[in-house]
Formats: C-alpha cells, structure tokens, sequence
C-alpha cells in the first residue's frame, strides 16, 4: 500500500477567511503565524492526529480479542 501524498495548507482557503472574511490587508494577513490567524478564525485547539505509534501503543493495550482465559467463569 502507498502513502497518501500529504496536501498541505488550503492557501486560497486560508486566504479568503483572513482577507474577505477578517478583512485583513494582504501585509496583515502575511504577518500572522498559524497559530494567530487560527484564533482569529475561532479554531479551538483539538486533540492531535491520530499517530501510527500512538495506534499500535493503544492497539497493544487494548486489544481486539479479550485476553486468554483459565476456563473459569466469573458472573
């Protein structure tokens, strides 16, 4: 299986929001870190993705098939 080629930034997207929607002058707008133009936007912070090593940490601690068992039943 191959690799998805990464998409980056939606910069027409971006740019749209921080000129017509905030109606930041291009300077303005190009003087902003990601981390302002987002707040200016109201993105809330979220969890981060979802890493191959942080799916085989959970995926080995919580397995699909329960553990083993000794053949004695708990109710």
């Amino acid at each position: 299986m191959t690799e998805p080629t990464p998409r980056g930034l939606d910069w027409p997207g971006l740019m749209r929001a921080g000129m017509r929607g905030l109606r930041l002058h291009p300077q303005q707008f190009w003087a902003l870190t990601p981390a302002e133009l987002a707040l200016m936007l109201g993105v809330e912070a979220g969890p981060s993705a979802m890493t191959r090593n942080r799916l085989a940490e959970l995926s080995a601690r919580f397995p699909d098939t329960p553990p083993a068992t000794d053949g004695a039943h708990t109710s």
